[in-house]
């Protein structure tokens, strides 16, 4: 009797797992196609777009570029030089300092030859208390603001108060904007008047050749669990968020990367400081807002403005940015949970969220318990052959086709790594993700998950190396 009811449970429950690898792999193929179209098209346009007129001080509206900065020191200064090297005609760039321990501000001081100036906020988002506010003697476009320490959202929201532009550019102070990404990311602002934010493509810089704070060698990864990384923002960016833009449902725009109108974002109260998602809690919120005042809107992604990062390269900081993103998804989608299945929020409310909400953020511990479950079923001898080869389809062999795609379209739409060993690299680890990879980050994120049901709080610390120039 209790060998039978054991049966019954293995097999209700490993086909649920079936039916979620389906459905997961489902949507992905759909934003997969979704992306390949738009980007044929996107590409096609890009040949025959001429930016030059953009540049011109009447085609590109003032912007500020705010870079929160804790315990940065390795990597500010080169970043800061890649602001300034942008070709863009009019922006300030506010570096703000969150009361970092390192010396992130000694470097900035000496770097860039800042001295105390008087520049009063304009905003009136509640923040930490502003120490000082610093100008570059050597580049009147730069100000570095210092504050006490009060996280990321709190950081954002004080340079926003002192931001003067209609727009502003979120990303993160270890970050490496090309020449010409601001440029590239306005310009869905410039040609809708309702765009109220649009995002950009993050890209790994480790190993890359990088000189006076701009990427001149685009090169995979010697470490590893980097290059599989590589992979994973190819499929995060080029197959999802660009598919997901296909279909108007954009619901996520990277911290290290976005841009936003200025007023809007302080009309709906700045950056939550009391979540560690906040860069996907602030387009929730902003989507909810327009859509409950019925405020014609868009919020889009464009796939060439690159912004380059530094990502872990050992287990134990990857896990610990894994289990923080996760639990910034929960606390963001239990937030707006009314949006759930909700026909008012249009197809972000019908589409998109019931997406995040049953296949992102309840499918790890489905996807975990499933490997587990799978793995019993074939030791008892209860699972069938169909279901076996069915699993293996669903849950490795289409995994691998669709990363395999994500390098098709980014070899279509960009090819940014021109060596061909690089290319079959990046195929290889297409194959070699669903192996052992995919099943430490689905860990990572079940934890994150039990994280958030534990109330946990705060980012964990993460390690910098610093943008090194690579041994040829």
């Amino acid at each position: 009797m209790i060998w039978a009811f054991v049966r019954l449970l293995l097999g209700f429950f490993n086909g649920l797992v079936l039916a979620y690898f389906v459905a997961l792999n489902g949507v992905y193929l759909i934003t997969s196609l979704r992306a390949y179209l738009s980007l044929r098209r996107y590409s096609s346009r890009l040949k025959a777009l001429d930016i030059q007129p953009y540049l011109k001080a009447e085609g590109a509206p003032p912007m500020t570029l705010l870079a929160p900065a804790y315990n940065e020191e390795p990597t500010c200064v080169q970043s800061t030089k890649s602001l300034l090297t942008l070709n863009y005609a009019d922006y300030e760039i506010l570096v703000i300092n969150d009361g970092s321990k390192d010396k992130t501000l000694e470097r900035m001081k000496e770097a860039f030859d800042l001295a105390p100036a008087a520049r009063l906020a304009v905003g009136d988002l509640a923040t930490k208390k502003v120490r000082e506010v610093y100008q570059s003697r050597v580049h009147h476009n730069l100000w570095v603001i210092d504050k006490e320490n009060g996280g990321k959202a709190d950081t954002l929201n004080a340079g926003i108060n002192y931001a003067r532009t209609p727009f502003f550019c979120a990303m993160d102070a270890d970050s490496l904007l090309e020449p010409e990404a601001l440029i590239r990311v306005v310009r869905p602002f410039l040609e809708d008047e309702t765009t109220i934010a649009v995002g950009g493509i993050i890209r790994i810089v480790n190993d890359c050749r990088v000189e006076s704070g701009q990427v001149t060698d685009v090169r995979m990864p010697r470490n590893l669990l980097a290059s599989l990384q590589v992979l994973e923002y190819l499929r995060a960016f080029l197959s999802g968020r660009m598919g997901w833009d296909a279909l108007d449902a954009t619901l996520v725009i990277s911290g290290a990367f976005g841009v936003f109108r200025r007023d809007l974002v302080i009309q709906v109260g700045g950056y939550a400081t009391d979540t560690v998602g906040e860069d996907m809690e602030l387009v929730v919120r902003m989507h909810r807002h327009c859509r409950e005042n019925a405020i014609p809107y868009r919020i889009a992604f464009v796939p060439d403005p690159v912004a380059w990062t530094e990502c872990p390269e050992s287990v134990k900081v990857l896990s610990r940015q894994r289990d923080r993103w996760q639990r910034g998804l929960i606390e963001t989608l239990l937030r707006h949970r009314k949006m759930l299945l909700n026909p008012r929020y249009g197809r972000v409310g019908m589409v998109a969220f019931p997406y995040f909400f049953f296949l992102e953020m309840c499918g790890p511990i489905i996807e975990f318990l499933g490997y587990i479950s799978f793995a019993v079923a074939v030791i008892l001898g209860v699972a069938s052959k169909q279901y076996i080869i069915a699993f293996l389809l669903v849950a490795f062999v289409f995994g691998t086709v669709l990363s395999v795609s994500a390098v098709a379209l980014e070899e279509l739409g960009f090819r940014r790594y021109l060596r061909l060993g690089d290319l079959f690299r990046l195929l290889g680890l297409s194959v070699v993700e669903n192996f052992g990879y995919r099943q430490l980050s689905t860990f990572w994120r079940m934890k994150g998950t039990v994280s958030a049901m534990r109330g946990q709080k705060g980012w964990g610390r993460m390690e910098r190396r610093g943008f090194a120039v690579p041994k040829t």
